[in-house]
């Protein structure tokens, strides 16, 4: 079973992505951040297998906590979660690392494809 960090600032989208998840049976939510330095702070103590990030937060924005996360970890393996039109922002977020990314609303499907392709991504 793959640990996941599920990061978001809307306590309701990480109840959602935490049960997509772990209804599918192979992945276990070990934790919830709502920023960019609780998401690195929990990283550090987890060690998640795999991170779904949201890009915007209150404090800085997903990006922030994917270069602080790639920095302590260059092998993380990040999954962004954004909602439509966030594209120039995406690719900024894989240019530093995240290996992959799902639209919002999420479909339990892009989710989780977008999770087993980063899971298994060298």
């Amino acid at each position: 079973m793959h640990k996941v960090l599920v990061v978001d600032d809307s306590r309701f989208m990480r109840l959602t992505l935490k049960n997509m998840l772990e209804k599918n049976g192979k992945y276990e939510v070990v934790g919830e951040a709502e920023d960019d330095i609780s998401a690195l702070e929990k990283y550090k103590d987890l060690k998640p297998d795999v991170v779904t990030m949201d890009v915007i937060m209150p404090t800085e924005s997903g990006l922030t906590a994917v270069k602080e996360i790639i920095k302590f970890d260059p092998n993380a393996r990040i999954v962004m979660v954004s909602a439509m039109g966030q594209e120039k922002i995406i690719e900024e977020a894989i240019s530093f690392g995240a290996r992959g990314f799902v639209t919002k609303p999420v479909k339990p499907e892009d989710l989780l494809k977008a999770i087993e392709i980063a899971v298994v991504k060298k």
